[in-house]
């Protein structure tokens, strides 16, 4: 039962950590381009992270049920995934770089539980496909891989598209009434950006909780709990289907992202939304636009996908669209190489924290 505990405690740690390291991605272009306080962006986002936390639960049944086997995700094998997501987070935090909480979180997931499974590389779901729908079906490749090269991709092309058409459309404006009406206009998208970074990002800690109670109820860990206990019982879900997740682990993560929401993240809001390209209101709507479409597709899907890459490559859209000698190669280079190192890094670490667990017999 300690152990349980610990895991939700640790899932809520990474939950508040990727509150304050992720919230710079939904505020960092409405900060930038002065529409709004840093104070008031991060207010803004509180509220809209809280409020997307809630809408659907697509993202957390993925985490829960269609990456790795359950049996293999003790409670043991979940802190050492955390605290490897954990620790990837706060370094590239440290250093200013926007990296994908979401890829720290699986890539951990996956790696401790391949150490788990001495090497035996079934543990991991690669694809289940659906009879009916592709996107529909389960695994790291439908889930993860594709969405993990495409996302970026669509808010590149997205972004610059978007933007080229308002700079067609806009040609004839004066620039003071372009600044006044996409000021208004940001709010908005800053506001759906916000609900978008919620139904993505705090659903993936809600999968971490419900993955360790399933475990422990598959595992008869909960079998003679009082009756006050009975809410940590979580059945596996029917054939086919994903796992339900219960409403106090969706109230318990969207509260905890909002606290640490609230915290901010302004080492990564100076790099998005100063140091790659200089932004206006028009080019922080388009940007923002850009990304919580996307965003909300794919959480619709259950695709934990980054929201952290489909940001800064909507920003990166919308420089190019300014003019390729607008963007800064050189910090974008940086950030790219944080991408490219996330998930094998985040899973080697869970792999040797686990390896160290069993060595030490932590870990049967």
């Amino acid at each position: 039962m300690i152990l349980i505990f610990t895991v939700i405690l640790a899932a809520l740690v990474f939950t508040y950590i990727n509150g304050f390291h992720d919230t710079a991605n939904s505020i960092a272009t409405v900060v930038a381009t002065k529409v709004l306080s840093p104070r008031q962006a991060v207010a803004l986002a509180a509220v809209t992270n809280l409020a997307g936390a809630f809408v659907g639960t697509a993202v957390a049944s993925t985490i829960a049920s269609g990456l790795v086997d359950p049996k293999v995700a003790t409670s043991e094998v979940l802190i050492c995934a955390l605290l490897a997501a954990i620790a990837w987070n706060l370094q590239t935090w440290w250093f200013g770089m926007p990296s994908s909480s979401s890829h720290a979180l699986v890539g951990g997931l996956c790696g401790a539980c391949l150490a788990a499974a001495h090497n035996n590389w079934q543990v991991l779901i690669w694809s289940v496909p659906s009879p009916v729908h592709w996107w529909k079906s389960a695994g790291l490749f439908w889930k993860v891989i594709v969405p993990m090269i495409l996302s970026p991709i669509c808010g590149l092309v997205f972004a610059f598209l978007v933007m080229g058409a308002l700079y067609f459309l806009l040609r004839n404006w004066r620039p003071t009434t372009v600044n006044k009406t996409f000021g208004k206009l940001q709010l908005l998208s800053s506001a759906i950006m916000g609900f978008g970074h919620g139904m993505n990002d705090a659903q993936k800690t809600m999968g971490i909780i419900a993955l360790a109670l399933l475990t422990g109820t598959s595992s008869g860990l909960f079998d003679h709990l009082p009756g006050w206990l009975n809410f940590l019982h979580t059945k596996p879900p029917p054939a086919g289907e994903m796992l339900h997740i219960a409403a106090w682990i969706k109230i318990l993560c969207a509260l905890t992202m909002c606290a640490g929401t609230a915290v901010g993240g302004w080492r990564i809001i100076k790099t998005l939304g100063h140091k790659m390209v200089r932004l206006h209101p028009v080019h922080g709507f388009a940007a923002e636009t850009t990304s919580a479409a996307i965003l909300l597709v794919t959480a619709k899907l259950g695709m934990p996908v980054s929201t952290t890459h489909v940001v800064t490559t909507s920003i990166m859209g919308v420089g190019c669209a300014k003019g390729f000698n607008h963007l800064r190669f050189d910090v974008v280079e940086r950030i790219i190489w944080a991408w490219i190192f996330t998930i094998p890094a985040s899973g080697f670490a869970a792999y040797v924290l686990v390896k160290l667990a069993q060595f030490t017999g932590w870990i049967a």
